[in-house]
């Protein structure tokens, strides 16, 4: 579930199934689910793209990650290029909320975002969920907010 909403925060959804697209994965990269030995890149990736020091040390990130009841690895989508390594990644919980979508630096305009919110999107619609959320900020994520309302995301009060 979302944490608490800061000024500018807003909660995103997608009815599902709608239109679904398949996901697109930019030539070189490719898609796998997460796997424990991917815990260190996956907090590497999340510290850089959110920069907010929410996560803490990864000790206790990894701690409060793992023992989520939300938490499955099967909902974590890793995006890797071709030498292996993490380039983007979607975070679910079992709920219907994404709760973290990052795509490194370095990575960005290749359509990788784009292309694990499909993935995303199809995933919960075969488990039979009726939408998927997230909490974003309208300000200092603009460009992403921009991909969300143009592959269907609309806004909802934050009480569901």
């Amino acid at each position: 579930m979302p944490s608490e909403a800061a000024e500018n925060d807003v909660r995103l959804r997608r009815m599902l199934p709608g239109e679904l697209k398949p996901a697109r994965w930019p030539d070189g990269f490719a898609m796998r689910t997460f796997q424990a030995a991917d815990a260190v890149a996956l907090y590497d990736l999340l510290e850089l793209v959110f920069d907010d020091g929410m996560n803490g040390p990864f000790g206790q990130w990894w701690s409060r990650l793992s023992a989520d009841t939300e938490f499955d690895p099967e909902l974590c989508f890793l995006v890797l290029d071709g030498e292996g390594r993490l380039a983007g990644a979607a975070l679910c919980w079992t709920s219907g909320f994404l709760k973290d979508l990052a795509v490194h630096p370095d990575c960005r305009g290749k359509g990788i975002a784009e292309a694990l919110l499909w993935h995303v999107f199809a995933t919960f619609a075969a488990r039979g969920a009726s939408q998927i959320d997230l909490k974003t900020n309208l300000v200092d994520n603009a460009a992403a907010v921009r991909l969300y309302v143009r592959l269907g995301m609309v806004e909802v009060d934050w009480g569901g």
